[in-house]
């Protein structure tokens, strides 16, 4: 049985994404069948997914695969295994990855997968089944020129694996391309790990620039210490910038002189969470928030800057690593208090850009290094958020970056859209 939604206006993200959307089109004076083709998925699947369990039991999971948009290129976009999964929040999330691969200029449309499910309650082997059973039920869909899933919560290179391996069975043929994410072994890219990352590190470290925040002295305070956190701290340490304080979902740790992030991986790896780290004092999330820092960098889960937090914040910059961490009413009153917002639409767009260069090598059958992935993300992380920063600063005078964003990576959709001959009556409402 799937999940209802049960969200308030507040922190539904379906609703704010299709209200940033409705807000860009209009700012954008665009066509309302722009509105109309990226309110709606193309194509939205609610499966049931049968898993032998160990004990020879059969459980009945609920899966999803969203399809929004494919103007530029096949569908892209992660596979999620969480218990709090809502179609809303599946639909939400293809959304964004659309406006994503518009934004940093790849050949991607958005799409997005899970399952209702609380893998820490699973067996290897029981997770290894339901997603070998997922592949089965929804492999109709997905493919390499077609629709190509990526890790996200609770999924990774080895889930990554097992689907590529399974619709290697069904198309009797090695099709490592039709997902990307994978272990280095059967076709992964080098620097996938960190990519989310590291592309969110450019970012703040260009809007750091533009507003004339020296990045070696800026205090950082990160919320989420999984791979998108732990990666970014990784990167701001090892560029001098004081990281003080960190959290994941048990709290956090605080030190004012900044943390040894190469020490605290390493406790995590070992422990598995950041609680008890003797290199601090401990903190809550909350706490995090609001923590008088200079840079703040969400990077967690989704509606986690609210309309009761928002007013705590003491940032200068806040740059979003997590999908739709800012509420709307988070995001007006950010914007009162005159703190820039670099949304997640760009902010953590680092692991598709990589996604697709794992695609590309896969499709071209060769590899590159380290040193080349990470240069050519740097430079397609650079040159969007310099061209959307430009773009707001011109166009969007009294509103707030993100509106900047949405409105950049929708102009580029509807330009396509009317060139492929989707929209009926042009491109301007005009």
């Amino acid at each position: 049985m799937s999940i209802e939604t049960k969200k308030t206006n507040e922190d539904n993200i379906l609703l704010a994404t299709l209200g940033m959307i409705k807000q860009a089109v209009d700012l954008s004076e665009l066509s309302t069948e722009v509105y109309d083709h990226l309110r709606t998925p193309m194509r939205f699947v609610e499966v049931a997914i049968p898993v032998e369990m160990d004990d020879g039991s059969v459980s009945v999971f609920t899966g999803y695969r969203c399809q929004h948009n494919n103007v530029f290129g096949p569908f892209k976009g992660g596979l999620r295994y969480h218990p709090n999964v809502t179609t809303d929040s599946v639909k939400a999330l293809s959304i964004l990855m659309t406006l994503k691969c518009s934004l940093v200029n790849i050949p991607f449309g958005g799409a997005k997968g899970a399952v209702v499910c609380d893998v820490p309650r699973m067996s290897m082997k029981e997770k290894e089944r339901m997603t070998r059973s997922y592949v089965k039920t929804l492999g109709s869909i997905i493919g390499p020129e077609t629709d190509i899933p990526a890790p996200d919560v609770f999924t990774d290179a080895q889930v990554m694996a097992w689907i590529a391996d399974e619709y290697s069975t069904i198309m009797r043929e090695p099709s490592f391309g039709v997902v990307t994410g994978k272990p280095l072994a059967v076709g992964g890219c080098v620097g996938r790990n960190e990519a989310t990352g590291r592309g969110c590190f450019f970012v703040a470290r260009e809007a750091a620039k533009s507003l004339k925040i020296p990045l070696r002295t800026a205090r950082v305070a990160i919320q989420g210490f999984g791979n998108v956190g732990s990666s970014a701290a990784k990167m701001f340490a090892e560029e001098g910038s004081p990281v003080i304080a960190v959290s994941d979902i048990n709290g956090g740790v605080y030190n004012e002189k900044g943390l040894n992030i190469k020490k605290l991986r390493e406790y995590v790896e070992q422990t598995g969470f950041i609680k008890g780290f003797p290199g601090g004092e401990a903190i809550t999330n909350n706490e995090l928030l609001s923590m008088d820092c200079d840079i703040l960098v969400p990077a967690a889960l989704e509606n986690q800057l609210t309309g009761s937090n928002a007013g705590d914040v003491k940032a200068k910059l806040v740059v979003e690593a997590a999908n739709s961490p800012t509420t709307p009413e988070a995001d007006h009153i950010l914007k009162e208090k005159n703190i820039l917002v670099v949304p997640d639409i760009l902010a953590n767009s680092g692991g598709v850009t990589v996604s697709y260069f794992e695609w590309v090598q896969n499709n071209y059958g060769f590899r590159w290094d380290l040193a080349t992935v990470n240069s050519r993300l740097e430079e397609k992380m650079t040159e969007a958020f310099n061209m959307v920063y430009s773009f707001y600063c011109e166009s969007c005078v009294g509103s707030d970056m993100r509106t900047g964003a949405y409105m950049y990576s929708i102009q580029r959709l509807a330009e396509a859209m009317m060139y492929r001959g989707w929209l009926r009556n042009g491109i301007s409402r005009k």
